[in-house]
């Protein structure tokens, strides 16, 4: 664990509560991805399923459990406590054309071709696209609540916080993840835009809203 990793797993720890936050004191869900949520429970279920069987540390054990709880809560709040304020007709992005072409690189892109380690694969590459339904939602309204952008900041911050963990771990102990990496990379990417957006207005408290 380095500073980096630990800022990281904050920034993605304040992403979740933020957004339970919003969830339950607006009673609503407006605005957000049910595709997306329900592409992070994929996301860590797939990755920590080595919970059952392999114990690293109790702050380890006590995040993954976290996450998958507070992943598994938050479409429950969707699906069932706040239904009516879920709006299905504007989250349409196509789940297919991101798990089929995770499913087969994580077939390809593996470290042993073992059950485990195919399905961290697959959640290394599902997680760094799984956002794709809630800016495409944000593409189609062209606007989003103040307290969205705060979670979804959050959520861009936690894995730009791993790239320079990622630097780290290769001076320090010579570790080099290339999957990791390379699926972080493309995650960060992709909010770039979002990122410019947020800093120019948001930070400057203007409403977020893309350009016409």
């Amino acid at each position: 664990m380095n500073l980096f990793r630990l800022l990281g797993d904050l920034a993605h720890l304040a992403s979740i509560l933020i957004l339970v936050h919003k969830i339950r004191t607006s009673r609503s869900c407006r605005g957000i991805s049910f595709k997306t949520q329900a592409l992070y429970v994929g996301v860590f279920v797939a990755r920590y399923l080595d919970l059952f069987f392999r114990f690293i540390s109790v702050y380890n054990t006590a995040m993954k459990i976290f996450f998958i709880g507070s992943s598994c809560y938050i479409l429950y709040l969707m699906k069932y406590r706040y239904r009516p304020t879920n709006d299905p007709s504007i989250d349409t992005f196509r789940l297919e054309y991101l798990l089929g072409p995770c499913v087969i690189l994580a077939l390809v892109f593996n470290y042993h071709f073992w059950v485990t380690e195919v399905l961290w694969s697959f959640s290394i590459f599902l997680e760094s696209v799984a956002i794709l339904p809630q800016l495409f939602m944000l593409q189609r309204t062209g606007e989003a609540e103040t307290i969205t952008t705060h979670y979804l900041a959050a959520l861009g911050i936690y894995r730009a916080l791993y790239i320079p963990n990622w630097v780290y771990r290769y001076f320090s102990e010579g570790v080099v993840d290339p999957i990791a990496i390379t699926a972080g990379i493309v995650q960060t990417g992709l909010y770039i835009d979002f990122f410019y957006i947020y800093f120019t207005k948001v930070l400057q408290g203007q409403k977020f809203e893309l350009p016409a």
